[in-house]
């Protein structure tokens, strides 16, 4: 599990959030191709982001940058888009959405570092203080399970669909 005093180690790495400015090259980031059925396009996840703002709800996309070349993408949501069979968790979590690192910039430690970088965006808590941080993904999606298990969320039982659900427990990062 990460600790409370875990340093980035790539001092350039920063979130940007999504914007007409920077849209288009979110859009061309990509996973290998063996990794395609285990994340949501950028394209959608930018268009999903886009209606639940339309519709007053919370959903913040960012671009994972080294600098000033994206490597990233990730989302946030909370409270947001409910839906049939829902998991429990999500009615009183933050939800990491996305998370992907571009095909060209994976195993170079930008994932563990990135998580971090939006561990501190949800706890500042953008639309509301909550205990936990939710995340799902598919159990065949070792990489991803070994990431999130590494940074500390654990599965809680729950499924989204065909995806295990894990939570991180924000009150161990809580001043």
């Amino acid at each position: 599990m990460i600790n409370k005093n875990y340093k980035i180690k790539n001092q350039n790495l920063r979130l940007v959030k999504a914007t007409r400015e920077n849209f288009w090259e979110l859009m061309d980031l990509r996973v290998t191709e063996e990794q395609e059925d285990f994340v949501a396009s950028n394209a959608i996840s930018l268009a999903q982001a886009y209606d639940c703002h339309a519709e007053g709800e919370f959903a913040q996309a960012f671009g994972i940058y080294d600098g000033e070349t994206p490597v990233g993408f990730a989302m946030i949501g909370h409270n947001s888009e409910e839906y049939e069979d829902m998991p429990e968790v999500y009615r009183h979590s933050y939800e990491l959405w996305r998370f992907m690192i571009d095909k060209r910039y994976q195993k170079r430690g930008y994932g563990r570092d990135a998580l971090k970088l939006l561990l501190d965006y949800v706890l500042s808590f953008p639309d509301g203080k909550e205990t936990l941080w939710s995340t799902s993904y598919e159990p065949e999606n070792e990489v991803a399970k070994k990431l999130y298990v590494s940074f500390g969320f654990v599965p809680n039982g729950e499924m989204d669909g065909d995806e295990e659900v894990a939570v991180l427990d924000l009150t161990d990062w809580i001043g």
